[in-house]
């Protein structure tokens, strides 16, 4: 059970898509057992395509509120997952001085892709099931088991 860290941060650039889904996933799947929080780069608002997306699985982020490295008030996290090369600077910076690992998962930002509303959705459950499947594979302890 030691292989369990006890408190994991997800960080992207905004905490708007990649780093609130990984934070919904994780929680979902281990939140009885693992804190779970996630930030950016900087904060912007929740992106509605995630909501949807979120909400296929039956995970509710429509409560989300973005945050920042800065707003963290407690940095005792003993994994930071970072999704993006910028969250993945400052996270290094924030370790410098603490003991914390951190994993370099580089995702893809959906935001970037143009086009219909539904090629612009599939391209946000991609990254969704991209990071449900590292997530699986990360964190194999007490996952329910898949039927």
């Amino acid at each position: 059970m030691s292989d369990l860290p006890d408190a994991v941060l997800f960080a992207c650039t905004q905490n708007s898509v990649r780093s609130p889904m990984g934070e919904a996933l994780l929680k979902h799947l281990l939140g009885h057992r693992i804190y779970v929080d996630s930030v950016g780069v900087r904060s912007g608002a929740i992106d509605p395509f995630v909501i949807e997306v979120m909400d296929e699985l039956g995970i509710d982020v429509s409560k989300h509120r973005a945050k920042s490295f800065d707003d963290l008030e407690d940095t005792s996290f003993d994994l930071i997952i970072s999704l993006s090369p910028e969250a993945q600077h400052k996270a290094v910076d924030l370790t410098r001085t603490m003991a914390c690992d951190v994993e370099f998962w580089n995702t893809f930002d959906p935001t970037l892709i143009e086009g219909s509303r539904e090629t612009r959705l599939q391209a946000y459950r991609d990254v969704r099931d991209q990071l449900k499947k590292r997530i699986e594979e990360r964190f194999t302890l007490d996952l329910k088991p898949p039927h």
